[in-house]
């Protein structure tokens, strides 16, 4: 909940601190945010229009997909990669808290910070898990969260701010980047004309953040999954390729598939530590392992 992540936001008018007062969360500024009844609160500010943000019917796609369990190995590979002794656990570009959701199960201890561009994403995101704050924020703007308070920070399918990141993370701490390869969704892909994955974008990532961090870990996590129509149209309509497609058209494609279709779900994960960090523990070459 709010209550336990206020202590490390920040006022996104003058970057102060904020507490919570009641349905307000409030700077010693003055300057007030209402809490929704949903139980998360928005911090995004002026006439400026946000980034890209997922709709209601992608986030009920996303939800349905997830909530099914159809990319539970990644869930647990994140999991399992965050820190144990970490405390603050937050996620730029969290959608509907899953993934961050399933770091707080593994970490009893931790708090967690949801922070979106989507205000229908966030408020699911604000009840999936009793330790999770939900913010909407957007990660090409300031974060509103205080400097060097994050342990952990998860980026899974979701635009990159290095400095953002460098900023809110605590010198030894971590950020964690999965993004989907080439063969990610194959062979829907092809057979639907969905939006593919280029080559370089492993590359692209990288030089997204080497200002300011370096990559430190690296794994690939691929696994096949079952699919029906309906989970098709789920996690076609979940991804990227939702805002160019018709989804009627779409729709009458994916009824001409089998009934079942083997679909190819392949993540690469990467673990970033800050320059500072680096120089004092990076004396061995980058790790690459694949599952």
């Amino acid at each position: 909940m709010l209550a336990d992540v206020v202590d490390y936001l920040a006022c996104p008018v003058c970057g102060d601190g904020l507490s919570l007062d009641g349905p307000v969360v409030r700077c010693s500024q003055g300057h007030g945010f209402d809490v929704a009844r949903q139980g998360y609160v928005s911090l995004l500010t002026g006439s400026q229009a946000p980034g890209t943000a997922d709709s209601t019917a992608m986030v009920a796609a996303r939800d349905a997909f997830l909530g099914a369990g159809h990319f539970d190995p990644l869930a647990e590979a994140l999991a399992s990669a965050c820190r144990t002794e970490a405390r603050v656990v937050a996620d730029a570009g969290a959608g509907t808290g899953h993934y961050l959701s399933g770091v707080l199960d593994r970490l009893p201890e931790a708090v967690g910070m949801a922070l979106d561009v989507s205000k229908h994403a966030i408020r699911r995101a604000a009840r999936a898990h009793p330790r999770l704050g939900a913010v909407v924020a957007d990660v090409w703007r300031p974060l509103p969260v205080r400097d060097n308070t994050v342990d952990v920070l998860l980026n899974v399918f979701a635009p990159r701010n290095g400095a953002e990141f460098a900023r809110v993370l605590k010198d030894d701490g971590e950020l964690i980047v999965v993004t989907p390869t080439s063969r990610h969704l194959a062979p829907l892909v092809e057979s639907l004309g969905l939006l593919s994955v280029d080559e370089s974008k492993e590359r692209r990532v990288a030089e997204s953040l080497s200002d300011h961090f370096l990559e430190t870990g690296r794994s690939t996590h691929e696994f096949e999954m079952a699919l029906g129509h309906e989970t098709i149209e789920a996690v076609v309509g979940m991804g990227p390729s939702a805002w160019h497609t018709d989804r009627e058209v779409m729709r009458r494609k994916i009824t001409e598939l089998p009934e079942t279709t083997n679909v190819v779900a392949s993540f690469r994960m990467s673990i970033f530590q800050t320059h500072l960090r680096s120089s004092r523990v990076l004396d061995s070459p980058l790790r690459d392992t694949c599952y």
